[in-house]
């Protein structure tokens, strides 16, 4: 039987840790907090499940893997949405829609009439936009305490006294094991979350702009998470002036409803990234590092954990594998 420590209650951790179960493996999880995912970036992710959007910006094995996330959020959680993404820009920035198309797949361009379809409050506000009707989308954090609730239902919970050396040691701590990776550096993210009763979205909108392109996710309830700067900096505790308003200056020009919107949360951490923003799994000393998620947390951990967990059962190198 494969026997494995994990350090790490994350996006990642929790992945893992599911997969090697669900595979027959021995695991214990290993933390600095008891509570599940709280003070992991994880636990502000914006939780789109967009493969085709990401591909705008992102390499090749994004769009590729990013396709599975979704069957295997839904094979262990319930909280998998499936209404795709619209992909918008006000009349000055159009120009935004083309770029954006001419760089992705899996959309179709609609017109007004669809728009107002797909989303009624939005009806009359904009003439054009792209609808990735094949995605979909997640809460986090339900997401992470569904996948705690059924590990801990298995006799597996996170304990705070770290492990000693073992053979089977995965570290999955995020930006934390730069202590122990030295290419892994941080992006940070600023977003906000509102309440906002006076209007209704039923799919991640995506409002384009030159300088700072915002998302908005709905988490039921008239409750909405606006996400979020690229910031190039491990800092992780405070949100400038500069992002707050643009954040909330982008949610308004989407619907002027959110000038009334009240302001829940703020958060603020920094995203693990190495220099190509792709994952990456090596072995150092003993201990492998499963790292480097960048802003695809919920879109790529499940296939980083498949390979993690298929090394360990099997030895072969996956093809995140990174030789020291």
């Amino acid at each position: 039987m494969v026997d494995v420590s994990i350090i790490g209650a994350g996006v990642a951790g929790l992945c893992l840790a599911t997969e090697i179960h669900s595979r027959g493996g021995k695991v214990v999880i290993y933390d600095r907090e008891p509570q599940i995912g709280e003070h992991a970036c994880s636990w502000w992710a914006g939780g789109m499940l967009a493969p085709f959007c990401e591909g705008e910006s992102a390499e090749e094995p994004v769009v590729r893997l990013g396709q599975t996330a979704a069957a295997w959020w839904n094979k262990h959680t319930s909280s998998v949405t499936h209404n795709g993404s619209l992909v918008i820009a006000l009349g000055r920035d159009t120009s935004e829609l083309t770029r954006f198309s001419r760089r992705t797949s899996g959309m179709e361009t609609i017109n007004a009439d669809m728009i107002d379809t797909l989303e009624p409050d939005l009806a009359g506000r904009f003439a054009k936009g792209l609808f990735f009707k094949s995605e979909a989308h997640l809460s986090p954090r339900d997401a992470l305490s569904t996948l705690g609730k059924n590990l801990q239902a298995n006799g597996i919970s996170v304990q705070t006294d770290m492990p000693a050396p073992t053979t089977n040691r995965i570290d999955c701590r995020g930006l934390s094991a730069r202590d122990a990776v030295s290419d892994l550096r941080g992006v940070k993210g600023e977003m906000l979350i509102l309440r906002c009763p006076d209007i209704t979205l039923s799919r991640p909108i995506r409002l384009l702009h030159p300088r700072i392109p915002i998302y908005i996710v709905p988490r039921g309830d008239g409750v909405f998470m606006l996400g979020a700067t690229m910031i190039e900096s491990h800092e992780r505790n405070r949100i400038t002036a500069r992002s707050m308003l643009e954040l909330l200056s982008a949610a308004y020009a989407l619907h002027p409803a959110f000038g009334e919107a009240e302001i829940l949360e703020i958060g603020v951490d920094a995203r693990p990234a190495f220099p190509d923003n792709l994952p990456r799994i090596q072995q150092r000393d003993g201990v492998i590092y499963a790292n480097g998620l960048y802003r695809h947390g919920f879109l790529l951990a499940p296939a980083l954990a498949q390979m993690t967990a298929d090394y360990l059962f099997t030895g072969n190198k996956p093809e995140f594998w990174h030789e020291n």
